[in-house]
């Protein structure tokens, strides 16, 4: 079983959580850079879903290159439980390795997003779904520090559309908007974790600023 205690560790994980055009992508690479410039030690950046084998199905799945014979993508549940079981082997072949070594890593999402993304899909309007996913990542490895990039989702689907692709599955805005403020209440569904909201408006660098200074906060304040 993976030991969940934040303390039983040599490295930090850190992870970066938001709606679809957040930036957390964006950010997450920005803090690696930074880390690697300023930091002395080694720095990874990972993401979720993984690039294992599981995680390469879900993103076929995210994207609608696999579905159901009848055109349908698999249910909420059945999505979380592929979710979870990506994470244990996200966690357990890359990351728990390299913070064995006191490495820091930082991840492009981790179960935050199961708990937003899945409850929110399910219908059922929250807690129960909540406390189900929440159940099935009881022992997946706590992060040191998750930072939300709050962006208006007005915002964040101006940049979706101005890429050009296809929408993938929970990309509809409504469903956006309902995932932002999720994402606002995120301490009340994970009160034992170490959450920072930042404000996601701006330019890259405005936004690096705020990500970096929340790190900084959290492991030299």
């Amino acid at each position: 079983m993976i030991d969940a205690r934040v303390g039983a560790r040599k490295g930090r994980f850190v992870v970066l959580e938001g709606i679809d055009g957040a930036g957390t992508t964006t950010q997450a690479a920005r803090l690696v850079e930074r880390l690697r410039a300023d930091a002395g030690f080694a720095v990874r950046s990972t993401r979720e879903p993984s690039d294992g084998p599981i995680g390469s199905l879900i993103r076929q799945v995210l994207t609608g290159r696999i579905v159901a014979p009848e055109g349908r993508a698999p249910g909420w549940a059945t999505m979380a439980l592929l979710f979870a079981a990506d994470r244990m082997d996200h966690v357990e072949s890359e990351i728990e390795p390299f913070l064995a070594t006191g490495g820091v890593i930082i991840s492009d999402r981790y179960d935050a997003s199961s708990l937003a993304y899945q409850s929110v899909s399910s219908g059922h309007g929250g807690e129960a779904a909540v406390e189900w996913i929440r159940s099935l990542n009881q022992h997946a490895m706590r992060p040191d520090l998750t930072i939300v990039v709050d962006l208006a989702p007005d915002v964040a689907a101006d940049r979706r559309a101005s890429r050009g692709e296809a929408a993938q599955l929970y990309e509809q805005n409504e469903m956006q908007r309902a995932l932002a403020q999720f994402y606002r209440d995120l301490a009340k569904h994970m009160p034992k974790d170490r959450i920072v909201v930042v404000d996601g408006q701006g330019t890259v660098d405005d936004v690096h600023r705020r990500v970096h200074e929340a790190y900084l906060a959290t492991f030299t304040g």
